[in-house]
């Protein structure tokens, strides 16, 4: 395992790329991962898939909030562990990840597979979209728990000195579903449950490779049989780190949420399945920037918790500039060639049509969006969960919900299309007062 301390002593920029190359490379995989679903569901099932399959995101955004409260806290914990060179305790915090993401696992597991059609037409299904949604979603309910420890466990390995191991699994996930989709889908003849079914398959590889990482006694850090055993103070710490990713990931549920209900409403499931390319090709970019914050947060935690707050304030320079990059690349993609993006999905002529027109509303602010989403993942590294769970909430809940439930009334589709971007420039304005009245930046630019 890598030496976690050249994290308080190497060059910065040099440490960003190398911790956050792996991350890009995986998290853009991760994004690729389903993107290829959708792909293959589009063309092998039909456009009311997309739809069916736009329906789950918010099921599937409310697993993920679960999956980011224990996966992103104990990263983070784990990080400022190592930083305060308390290797004991990191490996409670450890096994605390694995029992944690056992037991809300299971919960959400159990409570989403019997109530799955009620909360599928909740989430703006209809009775076309509804087989769709439900043989999708049920086959990644049972494959619940282990998508948790895969992801919580990637994020635990990333963030104790293995980012290329932790990069090579999630391109594991990505190859091994590639291969399945297509033989699944075409060949077998399963349907959207196919395309499933390669899913849980490829994270359970994925799995059994990270526990054999961890497994390793020769290791700086390994699982310990006294470590699962659940400690409040652990749990504790691991929640309020994590509330922020997890208040993100909720709202993106309500947000879809609302989303989909309002475009069924006014504009029909073909509009729903519009929203479900635009959404996939957002995270595409999305996940990008979350690729320099996952390389950012082991940096900007360890040396919180070593105190050098000049390398703190450095690479939180660093990843907005690149974040920006990434995002005023995706922005003048989708603005110049929407038509190539939406028929990657599909060949129907209405649904491209739909979505070039969301894709272009979409994006029009996306340039500032990464700078948003660096800062509030900047107070979730140095453990500041406060501000994070605000800046996470604000664009979501304060910004974006009254947006959404106002303007389809009066512009039906177009009120959905254009609260999406008002609200990005609202948030990224609110980041940067939050940013400007922070302590650690302040002192710094005053030296």
């Amino acid at each position: 395992m890598a030496d976690v301390h050249v994290l308080g002593t190497a060059n910065v920029r040099k440490l960003l790329w190398e911790y956050s190359l792996p991350a890009i490379v995986a998290m853009l995989a991760s994004s690729l991962y389903n993107i290829v679903d959708s792909i293959f569901i589009g063309h092998g099932v039909g456009a009311l898939a997309i739809s069916g399959l736009a329906v789950t995101f918010p099921l599937m955004n409310l697993s993920a909030a679960f999956g980011a409260l224990i996966g992103a806290g104990g990263a983070t914990l784990l990080s400022i562990k190592m930083g305060q060179q308390d290797v004991e305790n990191a490996e409670g915090v450890l096994g605390n990840i694995v029992s944690l993401n056992l037991l809300l696992g299971s919960i959400f597991m159990i409570l989403g597979l019997l109530f799955l059609k009620q909360i599928l037409m909740f989430f703006g299904a209809s009775g076309e979209t509804l087989p769709y949604a439900y043989d999708y979603m049920f086959v990644l309910l049972i494959g619940n728990i282990v998508t948790h420890l895969y992801l919580g466990l990637n994020s635990a390995m990333r963030s104790t000195g293995a980012p290329r191991k932790a990069m090579l699994t999630t391109l594991m996930t990505v190859v091994v579903n590639s291969i399945l989709d297509p033989l699944f889908i075409f060949v077998f003849d399963w349907g959207i449950r196919g395309a499933a079914i390669a899913t849980v398959l490829a994270q359970l590889i994925a799995l059994v490779c990270v526990i054999l990482h961890f497994m390793n006694p020769k290791g700086l850090l390994h699982f310990k049989r006294t470590a699962f055993v659940l400690r409040r103070r652990v749990a504790y710490s691991i929640f309020s780190i994590g509330m922020a990713p997890f208040v993100l990931n909720a709202c993106s549920c309500l947000v879809v949420l609302i989303i989909n209900q309002s475009l069924l409403k006014y504009g029909g499931d073909l509009a729903v399945g519009a929203y479900g390319i635009v959404n996939r090709i957002m995270m595409l970019f999305g996940m990008l920037v979350l690729g320099f914050n996952q390389g950012m947060q082991p940096i900007a935690g360890y040396n919180y918790g070593a105190k050098k707050m000049d390398r703190v304030n450095m690479v939180l320079k660093q990843t907005i500039f690149y974040a920006s990059g990434v995002m005023v690349f995706g922005f003048l993609l989708v603005e110049i060639f929407p038509d190539f993006v939406a028929q990657m999905f599909t060949t129907d002529k209405q649904l491209v049509d739909l979505s070039v027109q969301g894709l272009r509303i979409v994006f029009i602010f996306a340039p500032v969006v990464g700078f948003q989403m660096v800062v509030s993942n900047f107070f979730q590294s140095i453990g500041q969960a406060s501000k994070a769970v605000f800046l996470s909430s604000t664009r979501q809940l304060l910004f974006l919900v009254p947006l959404l439930i106002v303007l389809p009334r009066f512009f039906g589709t177009m009120g959905v299309w254009v609260s999406l971007p008002i609200s990005d420039a609202m948030a990224s304005i609110l980041a940067a007062i939050v940013l400007f009245k922070q302590k650690i930046i302040r002192e710094n630019n005053e030296r």
